[in-house]
């Protein structure tokens, strides 16, 4: 597929984010010199061709009082690992919910979740609960220790 310089700038605009007003596609439109009306068609366009998969918001848990993460690894049996997988991504403490493949004996966990919480314990009893939900009791809490980097990635940045 090829983009026209348009599409190119189009896309550079709205992977710098929506900016926080009533109307932010009419903002970016303006920006790339286009009605609100043709960007907006231009995005429906990208979303049926599979260029754009998703538009999502990166929240700051910090600034939301969550100062405590934890991944949490769980042992899934693969035949149930649909299932459990959505079971955990149906609870509203859970931001992140992955399948990976396992590496037995060392590390047989293939389901990946994250939490969030207020305190580590807090994580804990979170996790506590899945395990309760889904039956599923080989587990392990990964604590973070420092965040380096957290950003979406860049297309067609200039050098």
């Amino acid at each position: 597929m090829m983009l026209s310089q348009k599409d190119i700038e189009i896309i550079r605009a709205l992977q710098e984010g929506l900016p926080l007003v009533s109307r932010p596609f009419q903002v970016l439109a303006q920006k790339v010199g286009l009605s609100e009306e043709e960007l907006l068609n231009k995005v429906r366009e990208f979303v049926k061709q599979g260029i754009i998969r998703r538009f999502g918001a990166a929240v700051r848990h910090q600034d939301l009082g969550y100062i405590s993460n934890a991944m949490v690894v769980w042992e899934v049996p693969e035949e149930k690992i649909e299932e459990i997988g959505r079971l955990m991504a149906s609870f509203d403490e859970i931001s992140h919910c992955y399948q990976r493949p396992s590496r037995p004996p060392e590390w047989p966990y293939n389901l990946f979740t994250v939490i969030h919480g207020q305190t580590r314990d807090e994580c804990e009893k979170i996790a506590a609960r899945l395990s309760r939900a889904s039956g599923i009791t080989s587990y392990r809490l990964l604590f973070s220790l420092a965040e380096f980097k957290k950003s979406s990635m860049k297309y067609f940045m200039e050098k």
